[in-house]
């Protein structure tokens, strides 16, 4: 079979995410956030990479819309309880649901999804649900761990890069490779290719990551889709930052002053410039590109066809090698 492209699994989430009938009335108060916090759009690269999965291994993507549009429910609830941890007022270029509601709403609304998450996830059958679950349940407390870390940092004066690194393997890595393991599991693959499917998808979300902050300081505003050096005026420690603050030299205390600096353009291009004389850029892309080889050697490694290999590789390559 000739799997589908990107695209064409992205349709089908967005056409099945469309679908889905919530309780109206005096219940619409719970479920109007969720239809609204789903409704946003964004990549829809978690739930595509089940469908790919299952194809994949079984050819059955049909079989594994429930428990994709389960991975994408979850993965939009931790965003909601992230705007409301965070305070942020905007997400995909709208007011996210605490701001639009409020934040018990938020809260409660959240909750529900990962219930609902939880039961879209166990609906596949009998003789894979056990492993299917195991893998769900073990990715939400790793992206729970990765989360504390992550607030953690913000009052840590020292954070190592691999402190960094098992923080970003938590929230971003464990999501797309239980996405993957997932897909792969109700294909039928055995569990040597299902782990090194999830392999693949930890070491393509770490690459993922580690550009997503290269591209807040070095890409172009106008692809990027937001002002760029928010995470430098939001003194977010980032792969850039951690990295930096490792080279032990003169430099990194110039860094800390440029970060006293007022936010707002003139930080931004005191610490991008500072950035630059460390080298972090060149940093930042031969880190992708490590991670992204183990990513394919993961890959590589399994029984998959090279066809079937091929169209995981171009994902990897649209997700690594994106400029927004």
């Amino acid at each position: 079979m000739i799997m589908k492209t990107i695209a064409e699994y992205s349709a089908e989430i967005e056409s099945a995410l469309r679908s889905i009938e919530y309780p109206g009335g005096k219940l619409s108060g719970l479920y109007q956030p969720i239809e609204y916090a789903l409704s946003a759009g964004g990549k829809r690269i978690r739930p595509v990479l089940v469908l790919m999965g299952a194809d994949a291994f079984g050819d059955c993507a049909a079989k594994g819309m429930k428990a994709a549009l389960g991975i994408e429910t979850f993965h939009n609830f931790t965003l909601l309880h992230d705007d409301v941890m965070d305070k942020s007022d905007i997400r995909r270029g709208r007011p996210t649901v605490h701001k639009k509601y409020n934040e018990n709403t938020a809260i409660l609304s959240g909750d529900t999804m990962l219930t609902l998450a939880t039961k879209y996830v166990a609906e596949v059958e009998d003789d894979k649900l056990r492993r299917v679950l195991d893998t769900f349940n073990d990715m939400a407390l790793r992206v729970y761990e990765g989360q504390q870390l992550d607030m953690d940092f913000e009052t840590a004066s020292e954070i190592s890069l691999d402190d960094y690194l098992e923080m970003i393997e938590g929230k971003t890595g464990s999501l797309l490779g239980a996405a993957v393991k997932i897909g792969a599991l109700i294909g039928g693959a055995s569990d040597k290719d299902a782990d090194l499917m999830y392999e693949y998808g930890v070491m393509t979300g770490l690459a993922f990551q580690i550009q997503d902050d290269w591209l807040d300081t070095f890409g172009d505003a106008t692809t990027f889709g937001k002002p760029i050096g928010g995470d430098i005026n939001n003194v977010k420690k980032t792969y850039l930052y951690v990295a930096a603050m490792a080279e032990g030299s003169k430099d990194v205390e110039a860094l800390k002053s440029a970060y006293q600096i007022p936010a707002g353009d003139v930080r931004v291009k005191a610490v991008t410039r500072i950035y630059e004389k460390l080298g972090m850029n060149e940093k930042c892309r031969k880190a992708v590109g490590h991670y992204s080889a183990k990513a394919l050697k993961a890959l590589n490694a399994t029984s998959l066809s090279e066809e079937k290999k091929e169209s995981f590789r171009k994902l990897a390559e649209k997700l690594i090698g994106r400029k927004k």
